[in-house]
């Protein structure tokens, strides 16, 4: 990858943010620490009895994340808003038990906003997880956990999505409602996965003239499989469809052939196992696969690292693969067509 020197260069700001990922991690590890805490004791005072995310692109595959780590961790209902029913259709739902979680890189989405300020005057407690402290978002919900990602020039997001994740798991995730969980390998293990790249660059090879591709994952992973989906999608204008490997096997299947590109994330644990019959179907369907995870596909290094913190760390060789896809398909990954960096939409 290129340093931030040759920032003319195409790709040259994504490849600069992909190389940063183990440093901000670190750096939230540190300097979040007690911030996180301090919101975990607020949560548990509050003692809500369902949470609820919004967001929007890339954040709303952190806050899927989050979902899972809330049902699973915290035994809680969890649910993903639809925005759109607060403020478009102007719903009113009583969420004095709730906890509204918004997840935003820039804090400057009308409709999170909005989506906030009808949350907390309907009763819920309200939360802001944003790389954006000074934002409208911030303003308008009663707590706030800064993931100190730093300024993201790419379009593409990438060291947010990583941060967003691991702050989230900061609040949510880990077995006592008193104690942050334990992130401090997540750092040491994201600069070891980097630094396998010529894994996923001689991947990216497999698909610089595909046009279409599906990815693939169960429970904790599912989200690394829509985020990946989104990142070949803008920056190398590629068709890519992710589904659940539970869905899959319910329609989509179908679809599945030779000619179709397949990628699974198969971590270690129980989601990974959950793809074993996924995958000999696919496999049966005669589909190239290549497996997120496995030392023989793209390695993912997870020593002392919790599996509800793996998505952390498999969406890295999937951002590199990305990143090389869209040069060797002779576009610019910093400056996908038609996207800005903020979306307005209420």
């Amino acid at each position: 990858m290129t340093a931030r020197s040759g920032m003319s260069e195409p790709g040259a700001l994504m490849a600069a943010e992909i190389a940063e990922q183990p440093q901000i991690l670190e750096r939230l590890r540190v300097d979040g620490l007690a911030q996180a805490a301090e919101i975990r004791r607020a949560i548990h005072e509050f003692a809500p009895r369902m949470v609820i995310f919004a967001a929007r692109g890339t954040s709303d595959h952190a806050a899927l994340y989050a979902k899972y780590l809330v049902e699973v961790r915290r035994q809680l209902p969890a649910a993903l808003a639809s925005p759109s029913s607060l403020t478009v259709y102007h719903s009113r739902p009583d969420l004095r038990q709730a906890l509204f979680v918004a997840v935003s890189q820039s804090g400057g989405s009308p409709d999170l906003i909005e989506s906030v300020e009808v949350a907390r005057g309907c009763g819920a407690l309200t939360l802001a997880v944003t790389n954006a402290p000074e934002s409208a978002l911030v303003k308008a919900a009663e707590h706030h956990l800064d993931v100190r990602a730093g300024l993201e020039q790419a379009v593409a997001a990438t060291k947010t999505y990583t941060a967003e994740m691991m702050a989230l798991a900061m609040l949510f995730g880990g077995g006592d409602d008193a104690l942050v969980p334990d992130v401090s390998a997540l750092p040491e293990a994201a600069a070891r996965t980097l630094a396998m790249a010529d894994r996923p660059y001689a991947a990216a090879q497999r698909y610089r003239f595909a046009q279409r591709l599906v990815t693939t994952a169960r429970g904790y992973s599912y989200p690394t499989a829509r985020e990946a989906a989104l990142k070949v999608m803008e920056t190398s204008y590629l068709s890519a469809q992710a589904f659940s490997g539970a869905d899959l096997l319910h329609g989509p299947l179908a679809m599945v052939d030779g000619q179709l590109p397949v990628i699974a994330v198969v971590s270690p644990g129980a989601g990974g196992d959950a793809m074993v019959p996924v995958l000999e179907r696919i496999e049966e369907a005669g589909a190239d696969v290549l497996r997120v995870g496995p030392a023989d596909g793209l390695p993912v290094v997870t020593d002392g690292v919790a599996e509800e913190l793996f998505p952390v760390l498999e969406i890295l060789p999937l951002q590199q693969l990305a990143w090389r896809l869209s040069l060797d398909r002779r576009q610019d990954p910093d400056r996908p067509r038609g996207l800005l960096k903020v979306t307005q939409t209420r």
